[in-house]
């Protein structure tokens, strides 16, 4: 394969390259699977473990900390050792926690073996995009693929929740982590075929030990903080602000570090690039508002309507089909005829109208009248913006630096999840408590508490269309990657991006 120079490809190979992104987007779709199938079976776990309320939060909290503290490491990792390896290597550990957490018989066991399944999503997950606009160097076809791409990090929670629905319920908790154990053998196995086998920059390119230790010290006790002492105690817990300081000074001490490394692990002049910086700015925002959805609407689905984990799951189904259709089929003409900035501000508006319409629902809602239409506006504006806001994420990358601007794409999506769960769930809980308090019924405090919720939500992506129009400047990308002329090893800043 010549993944650098399409235009010479046979047509075999460029048959070969296209199967390469879907084995690619497998890997990353069991990742993001897994982060949602497990919700549905949680309360089957705790009952078969014996985790109380507060500790059945650790299964998700361990694979979170490990997930988002070890990306962007896991992302220049894959620029110096080779993408490639750093996939494969991915998928094995994962695949062997995955065992590990369907052979859980003790509280200790699963949330180790989900620490370590963090670990190995964290290495596969942080190669990919940048893998995939390596192969794709031609816009067009780049803005197709990063659709299939974005299709499938967006959709797969969704699908997620009919997988564990339909697995907890007809056969048991542990096939949820056991089915994972199949399909990374043979993504793997298509992977070691398919793939280029790339050697990277050479660990003397950036082996940053300190800067690596820091970094991934900084983001792992930022997540906990925001998904363990925040979420249980308060944000004003003394614990709490302890430990969000401490993620502050190694930050910190982590800049420091890079702005004086001779080989740093992240060069620093990539916050320079105003598009890779806006982007993952609004993908902090957006995804803050809408994971909060994703999670607070199925409690509305389970919790008011009554409905099962099965139902809950198939509810979500039409966003993810409308979705899919847009990222899928109409992604590539889309960025091409009006640009991956332009097409932000009607998604993310659509978005943001799907969040206040949800502040409509009532104590005793309807699904077609008033969550459907919810969802096929969230399919449209995901489908129609999160494409674009993946190329403009890339859009400075080199191919040498592409590995870490994936990372950063990821650790970006991943804090922006765990903050805005952590923040909208806290509130809401908070504001059903004191309403509850006050002599409201259940059912009513608790719609409250979502709606309160939902209103923070919108607004979050409200504070993501203002970065779009005043930090992110229209991608302006060469026709092939030989006109890309920047160092190796460090980051592209394109026309006016800079």
């Amino acid at each position: 394969m010549h993944p650098q120079n399409p235009q010479k490809l046979s047509a075999s190979e460029d048959r070969q390259r296209w199967i390469a992104l879907y084995v690619l987007c497998a890997g990353m779709l069991m990742i993001v699977l897994d982060a949602t199938v497990v919700n549905v079976a949680l309360p089957t776990i705790q009952d078969d473990l014996g985790f109380t309320s507060s500790n059945l939060a650790w299964v998700v909290n361990a694979y979170m900390i490990a997930f988002g503290g070890l990306l962007l490491f896991a992302g220049r990792m894959g620029d110096l050792v080779g993408r490639r390896r750093m996939f494969l290597s991915g998928l094995g550990v994962f695949s062997a926690a995955s065992l590990l957490c369907g052979l859980a018989a003790s509280q200790e066991w699963l949330v180790a073996a989900r620490f370590l399944q963090g670990i190995g999503g964290a290495m596969t997950a942080a190669v990919i995009l940048g893998m995939i606009v390596t192969m794709f160097p031609e816009p067009r076809e780049q803005a197709k693929a990063i659709g299939v791409f974005a299709f499938v990090a967006s959709a797969g929670g969704s699908i997620g929740l009919i997988a564990g629905g339909v697995l907890t319920s007809a056969i048991s908790w542990h096939w949820i982590f056991f089915i994972n154990i199949p399909i990374g053998l043979v993504t793997a196995v298509l992977a070691q075929r398919l793939l280029a086998d790339d050697r990277g920059l050479g660990l003397k390119a950036g082996a940053d030990v300190p800067g690596a230790l820091l970094i991934t010290s900084a983001l792992m006790v930022g997540v906990y903080t925001i998904v363990a002492p925040a979420a249980e105690q308060g944000w004003t817990d003394s614990e709490t602000l302890l430990f969000a300081l401490g993620s502050l000074v190694l930050l910190v001490a982590f800049i420091v570090r890079e702005s004086t490394a001779a080989t740093p692990l992240i060069p620093l002049r990539i916050f320079r690039s105003r598009n890779v910086t806006g982007a993952n700015l609004i993908q902090i925002f957006a995804v803050a508002g809408m994971f909060g959805l994703f999670f607070l609407g199925a409690l509305y689905l389970q919790r008011v309507l009554g409905f099962d984990a099965l139902e809950t799951g198939l509810a979500f189904l039409p966003m993810t089909i409308v979705m899919g259709t847009l990222s899928v089929k109409f992604a590539e003409p889309l960025i091409m005829r009006f640009g991956a900035r332009t097409l932000q501000f009607p998604g993310l508006a659509i978005i943001a109208l799907a969040l206040v319409l949800f502040t409509r629902t009532p104590v005793d809602g309807n699904y077609w009248e008033h969550v459907f239409p919810v969802m096929i506006l969230l399919g449209l504006g995901v489908g129609i913006c999160f494409p674009g806001l993946m190329t403009i994420a890339m859009s400075g990358a080199t191919p040498q630096d592409a590995g870490l601007a994936s990372g950063l794409v990821n650790t970006s999506a991943q804090v922006g999840g765990a903050v805005g769960l952590a923040v909208l769930a806290t509130l809401s809980a908070s504001r059903t408590e004191n309403l509850e308090a006050d002599g409201i019924a259940t059912a009513q405090a608790l719609v409250e508490g979502y709606h309160l919720a939902f209103w923070i939500a919108a607004g979050l992506v409200l504070v993501a269309i203002a970065v779009a129009a005043f930090v992110v400047r229209p991608v302006e990308m060469p026709p092939h990657p030989e006109l890309a002329t920047e160092p190796e090893g460090d980051l592209a800043l394109v026309g006016a991006d800079a």
